[in-house]
């Protein structure tokens, strides 16, 4: 089972940010507010014979309504779960990371972009 942040194309016109307030609203069923942007990730992947660049922006939010029952087709299922259990679900070590430097913001920690 793959487990995942919620995360997707823009529409045309949208800013990253209006992009990460849809996505997570369609996703999740959430209505959020972004508190900091986290960082982002770039990765390739292969859809028939094309091969796609890609750049995720990930954003720390904060949910001010909406219910998780609402959510779209995309997910069989979206819950919360406390942050030892989210970070042995997610699939992707990237997304882990992700998660990871979120906690250190919350806690107070500084936290130093790095990127390659």
């Amino acid at each position: 089972m793959l487990w995942a942040l919620p995360k997707g194309t823009p529409d045309s016109g949208e800013t990253i940010e209006e992009t990460a307030l849809r996505e997570t609203r369609e996703e999740t069923g959430l209505e959020v507010e972004i508190e900091a942007p986290l960082t982002s990730i770039r990765y390739y992947f292969v859809r028939g014979s094309t091969r796609f660049h890609k750049t995720v922006h990930f954003f720390l939010m904060r949910p001010v309504g909406g219910d998780l029952e609402l959510h779209d087709h995309e997910f069989d299922e979206v819950r919360w779960a406390a942050a030892p259990e989210a970070l042995a679900l997610l699939t992707h070590a990237t997304e882990r990371s992700i998660v990871e430097r979120a906690l250190k913001i919350l806690d107070g920690v500084d936290v130093v972009e790095a990127t390659a």
